[in-house]
């Protein structure tokens, strides 16, 4: 395929006349509540330099971002700023969306749409809803520095289709857990060059808070130590932890070539974030003094600040900015609900010290997830997804949903993940409850924040009667991913011997649980049809260096109507497998050039 792009507009107004108005990082997401925006009058005042920068001291430091595709938008983001740091700066870009649909030489429309936005010195982003789209349509965008040829990288984006539209096909590529220091994030860049998906979805910790000193990870040994080098607290600490992980470029890669859909974990915050604090942070004078002086709520908010400049999304409501759970139809083929199980309004959680504690509390019926407000807008998406006839829902949840005996390693007191939904039983009841009384079922639960790939059965424990060997009984599947990069939480230096008798135990002590591999960081894929949807996971040979490969290590099959996994299960590279096999071939993709290959390393070798 061949593309001839566009020519530039150029930009006939001046600097001093460009608007603040039209970059919707600073704006009101309501036009009729204006006051919720920031101060534009300030912002000027504030950006107003003696001289402005030129052009050849700007660039495009990282990238383009697309992300929320809705039939006729999608949020399209930049960021420009001067080469040297810690300068006050006033820019003007120039962004030009549509360009092109994914039909060779054609183009949208016969000219660029300009538009002009400023970008304030203190954040340098812009992000742009570009509307009036056509739906389940490729695009490809760029921005330009007004009154010069400086370009950003071309970006390419999608639209979803109508809601009532029929769409043959839907791929998916599933990520969380990215932790800078403790590799590269290849996971990010093999569906781009594979070109095989879609959208993507992260389901959180995309961003560590941790010290950037080698405390946690390998950062120092692979020059891979973020900004700024502490924990951070800050609006400026997260805008920085950011921008570093954004220099990673399969992420830059990922985000010029699909639109993301986003939600946060704890870790974007702080570790084991709840409502009212976090593992090491609480609304108490020793923590705010530990701490630096910064609350809980004011460590939130920068948390919050940063993370909605950094990515490509909306804001769902007009007067609550720490809403991110919303949801997308996604032609009559299926509905996406991405929740916030862990800022929003989540009852404590378990912070190390307390665990005895929340064992006790863990099917309390106060407790919950999300927040009841959060929850009853959740059961009313089911039902009206169920009532307009989508074939599939798929759940975005940033932990695992599924019962998990961990014995093995937490020890007989308290076996279960009391962070994940079995510390908040009752909660995932009500769920199961919901779904079994109103008959809702191709149920898709997609999870990240374990570190491990989970694959199980969706069942309601306590009153179906379920069979582990058919999985009759179900109400849908839970896949859940491993981290991108993030450690193995049974040892960050596990031999795969170890990590695959682990995998034993859990499968054969777990009666939903059907295949568990602790040893790969990656990802999985799902694609999704009327008739079926297949899941694919797939593992890294390594992450200490950046490169191309990936190792197919389990595949799935869920059949519409059969509300279980489809048997029999056959062969996996890594883990253990109900009923199946694990058959370890290092079969490697090279998803740069599609060369296969078997990689004999493993992580004992490097």
């Amino acid at each position: 395929m061949t593309l001839s792009l566009l020519s530039l507009l150029a930009c006939s107004l001046l600097l001093a006349e460009a608007s603040w108005t039209r970059n919707i990082n600073y704006a009101s997401p309501s036009h009729n509540h204006p006051g919720l925006g920031l101060s534009l009058h300030k912002i000027n005042k504030r950006n107003t330099p003696d001289k402005a920068f030129t052009a050849d001291q700007l660039n495009f430091t990282h990238g383009v971002a697309s992300g929320d595709p809705y039939p006729d938008s999608v949020i399209l983001w930049t960021r420009v700023a001067p080469m040297v740091a810690d300068v006050a700066s006033n820019k003007t870009l120039s962004g030009y969306v549509p360009l092109y649909n994914h039909a060779p030489n054609q183009t949208v429309s016969t000219a660029p749409v300009c538009v002009e936005f400023k970008v304030a010195k203190t954040s340098d982003f812009a992000q742009v809803e570009a509307s009036n789209l056509t739906a389940w349509t490729r695009y490809y965008y760029q921005f330009n520095i007004c009154d010069s040829d400086k370009k950003s990288p071309l970006g390419r984006t999608k639209t979803t289709p109508d809601e009532n539209d029929y769409v043959a096909k839907v791929g998916l590529a599933v990520y969380s857990c990215s932790n800078f220091p403790f590799g590269f994030f290849n996971a990010y860049g093999n569906p781009a060059r594979k070109d095989s998906v879609d959208f993507v979805l992260h389901l959180g910790d995309y961003i560590y808070e941790y010290a950037g000193d080698g405390d946690y990870g390998y950062g120092y040994s692979i020059g891979r130590i973020p900004a700024p080098e502490k924990i951070i607290y800050t609006l400026d600490d997260y805008r920085q932890r950011h921008a570093t992980y954004r220099t990673d470029l399969d992420l830059l890669l990922s985000h010029q070539t699909y639109p993301w859909i986003p939600v946060w974990d704890d870790h974007e915050v702080s570790d084991n974030t709840y409502r009212d604090g976090a593992s090491e942070l609480n609304n108490t004078e020793a923590s705010f003094v530990m701490d630096g002086g910064v609350s809980v709520d004011q460590r939130k908010m920068n948390a919050v600040r940063a993370y909605f400049e950094w990515m490509p999304i909306r804001q769902v409501e007009m007067d609550d900015n720490l809403r991110i759970w919303r949801s997308f139809k996604i032609g009559s083929l299926l509905d996406l609900l991405m929740l916030d199980t862990r800022q929003y309004d989540r009852s404590i959680t378990d912070l190390y010290w307390n665990t005895d504690y929340i064992h006790a509390i863990s099917n309390d019926a106060g407790r919950s997830m999300m927040g009841s407000r959060q929850e009853n807008w959740f059961y009313n998406q089911l039902g009206e997804s169920a009532n307009r006839g989508a074939r599939w829902r798929v759940i975005g949840s940033q932990t695992v949903f599924s019962k998990v005996n961990e014995s093995v390693a937490y020890g007989n007191t308290n076996p279960l993940d009391y962070d994940a939904w079995d510390g908040y039983q009752a909660n995932r009841n009500r769920t199961l409850n919901f779904l079994t009384e109103n008959k809702i079922g191709n149920n898709i639960v997609i999870s990240g924040d374990s570190h491990a790939s989970w694959v199980s059965d969706l069942v309601w424990l306590d009153h179906a009667n379920y069979s582990a060997s058919d999985g009759n009984g179900g109400l849908g599947v839970e896949f859940a991913g491993s981290a991108v990069s993030s450690p193995c939480p049974y040892g960050q230096n596990i031999t795969l011997k170890s990590a695959n008798n682990y995998s034993d135990w859990l499968v054969g002590n777990n009666p939903e649980l059907q295949w568990n591999d602790l040893y790969y960081r990656g990802y999985f894929e799902l694609q999704l049809t009327y008739e079926e949807v297949n899941a694919s996971y797939f593992g890294l040979p390594t992450i200490v260096t950046r490169n191309p490969l990936e190792i197919s290590i389990a595949n799935f099959t869920v059949k519409s109507g059969a509300n279980k996994l489809q048997r029999p299960f056959g062969i996996a590279e890594s883990g253990s497998l109900k009923g199946g096999q694990i058959h370890q071939t290092n079969i490697t993709n090279n998803t740069a050039t599609g060369a296969w290959t078997v990689i004999k390393a493993t992580m004992e070798d490097i």
